[in-house]
């Protein structure tokens, strides 16, 4: 375990006159599984493309060896043919071709020049099984769920005589059981002499499985230590990371709550396709102005579902209840109908529906109210840009011009730019679904800060989440749903983990249980 398999020095990488990496420095001992934190843009994902030739050699400045002598890699095939595998977060298979043949494309099992079929499917065979997936070979990669489809990635990686396992945020898309699944499957590897670096936010899973720790801040590289050697570790990695202790998760917040801004009554949606199955069964709660309320609930519960429904119908069939905004029954038939009368919602799934990732900056904040900008049906474009340059000293977004595309940007600066559309859209009713996923520490400090700024401002704010402590941490009321059902409305004082678990997990709904 002391020798070193990976020794990167003073790497330093630029984009137009931007630093990313400046003069950065990791060391991995053989057989570790070895930890990259900081915040989002410090520069994990661009140091991981420049080890494995995703960044040539020649476009970047510094040394990497590998096994102790000198690599230069100009591409990815370079650095597979060493043994160094990169799992990206964004997953990069085929949905359309089987199991299989994702795990040997571009690397095809053959005989005579043509494609051995029959021995391709046995080799693929048994590195499923090693990496405890039971699915068929032939099976396409568009029936798997994404915990499924990460185990792929992996057993593709074998495939290739991996050394060095690149895994970048390789729980962040993934349920509690797939993300124990996958855990335990790096720890396996470990025992087999294969070295893992993980990249993730995640620091109970760090604390878990990683035996180093490098923490890298604005391109630089901060420090390095021993998992075992840490006490309070999670505590060590935050101020490395962020430059400064939390001494609080949340910023601190004295709630002003008002008036009733919306009340939603007997909300029912089935399923899109399946018309017979109801998504959302009988749903009633209200939100208050200055309020910020929880929903918490298990995978498939219901709670994307219904906020989809209620932002314009874009979820479900067969929608029926009421929805009602300062006592006054209104519409939100159509989205446009809903961004009327007052309504923002965030999506969970910044890239696929939050965000135009292809546009700049100034384009994504504008894009839900260009109303505002215009004059005779004709964008301003330079008030346009100056609205967005506002919001991003507002909110801190780390880029050098609102100009920037909006794909280009680490995953907290997008998600502060999806706020910003909404925010300038001017909604009394803010619906946020998971609002920090894949978010490191820092960025989620920052969005808490804009969450209570908004409910401070008199916003009514719902708050999606997956995690409890946040939930507990933000919210002055939390209802759970299970199956469809509202089962509880909890008070923050209340509302402890297990509380929420007892609730989240049952059958019986509010409404029932009131009477």
């Amino acid at each position: 375990m002391d020798d070193v398999i990976l020794q990167m020095t003073d790497i330093v990488k630029e984009f137009s006159g931007v630093r990313a990496l400046d003069g950065v420095s990791v060391s991995v001992r053989r057989g570790e599984v070895h930890a990259i934190c900081g915040e989002n843009g410090a520069g994990k994902s661009t140091l991981m493309k420049v080890l494995s030739g995703v960044y040539p050699h020649g476009s970047f400045g510094g040394v990497i060896e590998l096994d102790g002598r000198p690599v230069r890699y100009s591409s990815i095939n370079d650095s597979e043919r060493d043994g160094v595998v990169i799992i990206h977060q964004e997953l990069a298979l085929s949905p359309f071709l089987s199991i299989a043949e994702n795990i040997f494309l571009g690397n095809e099992v053959q005989r005579g020049g043509v494609i051995d079929w029959n021995r391709t499917n046995l080799e693929a065979a048994a590195l499923l099984q090693r990496v405890g997936l039971a699915e068929s070979p032939v099976t396409k990669v568009l029936e798997l769920g994404v915990g499924k489809q990460q185990l792929v990635e992996i057993a593709k990686a074998l495939s290739k005589e991996v050394k060095l396992l690149i895994l970048d945020e390789p729980t962040a898309a993934l349920n509690d059981d797939d993300s124990a699944h996958l855990l335990g499957l790096i720890d396996q590897l470990r025992e087999q002499g294969i070295t893992a670096i993980i990249i993730s936010h995640k620091l109970g899973e760090i604390r878990a499985i990683a035996d180093t720790v490098t923490v890298i801040r604005d391109g630089k590289t901060i420090e390095a230590f021993a998992v075992e050697d840490t006490p309070e570790i999670e505590t060590r990695i935050i101020r490395a990371m962020v430059g400064r202790p939390l001494d609080s998760q949340f910023p601190p917040r004295v709630p002003d709550i008002g008036a009733e801004k919306l009340r939603v009554e007997n909300w029912t949606v089935h399923h899109p396709v399946d018309a017979d199955r109801v998504v959302v069964d009988d749903a009633s709660f209200t939100v208050r102005a200055g309020e910020i309320v929880g929903f918490a609930g298990l995978m498939g519960a219901g709670r994307t579902e219904l906020a989809m429904s209620l932002f314009g119908r874009s979820y479900g069939s067969d929608i029926s209840g009421r929805v009602y905004k300062d006592g006054v029954e209104i519409q939100t038939r159509t989205v446009g109908e809903a961004i009327k009368n007052g309504i923002a919602y965030v999506t969970e799934d910044r890239k696929r529906y939050g965000l135009n990732l292809i546009g700049s900056i100034t384009v994504n904040v504008s894009a839900a109210a260009l109303g505002k900008l215009a004059r005779l049906g004709v964008i301003d474009r330079n008030r346009e840009y100056a609205v967005a340059d506002d919001y991003r000293r507002q909110m801190n977004i780390k880029t050098p011009s609102v100009s920037s595309v909006v794909g280009n940007l680490s995953g907290g600066n997008q998600q502060k730019v999806v706020l910003s559309k909404w925010i300038y859209s001017g909604p009394d009713v803010l619906i946020l679904d998971e609002p920090t996923r894949g978010i490191d520490v820092g960025a989620k400090y920052e969005i808490y800060g804009i969450i209570a700024e908004m409910a401070a401002q008199g916003k009514a704010v719902v708050v999606i989440s997956s995690e409890l402590p946040e939930l507990i941490g933000l919210s002055d009321r939390i209802y759970t749903i299970a199956e469809g059902r509202l089962t509880a409305e909890l008070s923050r004082a209340d509302a402890s983990q297990e509380e929420l678990m007892r609730h989240m997990t049952a059958t019986r709904n509010l409404g029932a249980e009131a009477s």
